[in-house]
């Protein structure tokens, strides 16, 4: 008996076992809190990000690190997922200078986007948090809100990896699916990120400016103002390149992401030829005496 094993064809994400679905749903339940508890201040309170800043980035290293642990202790991560990591992490901080956010112009929306989709939502969301750190220690952009786009772009890219037909949509129809996916997932990082740096406008007297303690929807409602008057031209060029970069480099960079994971054979499927059966332990050895 040959005992030899086939493999599927079609590459397989890496896997989110339990432990890491959970350390990662732990990572957004404290990252949605970070981004929103300034809407539920008690007036007078003075908030601004730059006072929690420095306590999320705090909590969200050890917590990113825990999904790592964790989804190696799944067995979803070894030696060449981490390397791969690696890799696409330092492209995608290579990537975001070229536009040096002018108008909106950052083509590593891209990447994250491609990438979460091949490789899944845990691995996405750690490669989008890990790129951005990486990004803003290549550029000069640490500060208070570097933990935020850390978030920001982790969802990004783990989102990618929770979209429909993973495994079965395939040419034009799934890159239309990540060209939308792409914009707006670009929108929605421009909408929350102006949420992280929206309080600080508060005590401005402006009729979009953040006031603590105002009803929720006052509060939101000015938000929306503020979005559509300050980033908006941002945020629609950034959707519109992450499209047209998907779209166009999309074919090419999706085959060499699964052409490389296929090569790493991330739990690859065994299916094991007609006839073929497992011997059990001790079987083989039975049979020669």
């Amino acid at each position: 008996m040959s005992g030899t094993a086939r493999t599927g064809s079609t590459p397989r994400a890496v896997r989110l076992g339990p432990r890491a679905a959970a350390a990662l749903g732990l990572v957004t339940v404290i990252g949605v809190m970070a981004f929103g508890w300034p809407l539920l201040a008690a007036p007078g309170s003075g908030v601004a990000h730059s006072g929690d800043a420095p306590w999320l980035f705090a909590a969200l290293l050890p917590l990113l690190l825990a999904v790592v642990v964790a989804a190696i202790a799944d067995g979803g991560l070894d030696a060449k997922a981490v390397a791969m990591l690696g890799v696409l992490a330092a492209a995608g901080a290579a990537l975001r200078p070229l536009g040096a956010g002018t108008a909106g112009i950052e083509p590593m929306f891209f990447l994250m986007v491609l990438a979460g989709r091949v490789l899944g939502p845990g691995f996405g969301f750690v490669l989008g948090a890990v790129s951005m750190f990486a990004s803003a220690l290549l550029t000069g952009g640490v500060g208070p809100w570097l933990p935020f786009q850390m978030l920001a772009m982790g969802w990004v890219s783990g989102g990618a990896g929770l979209l429909p037909g993973a495994r079965s949509l395939r040419g034009v129809r799934e890159l239309v699916v990540l060209a939308g996916y792409g914009a707006l997932a670009a929108l929605a990082y421009g909408f929350v990120m102006n949420l992280q740096g929206w309080p600080y406008l508060g005590g401005l007297s402006t009729g979009v400016s953040y006031v603590p303690g105002d009803p929720l929807g006052a509060n939101l409602g000015r938000f929306l103002a503020y979005c559509l008057a300050t980033s908006l031209g941002w945020d629609l060029p950034r959707a519109v390149l992450t499209a047209v970069l998907s779209l166009t480099l999309g074919p090419a960079v999706l085959k060499a992401l699964r052409r490389a994971t296929r090569r790493a054979a991330f739990e690859p499927e065994v299916s094991f030829a007609a006839g073929e059966q497992r011997s059990t332990p001790g079987e083989g050895e039975g049979a020669r005496r």
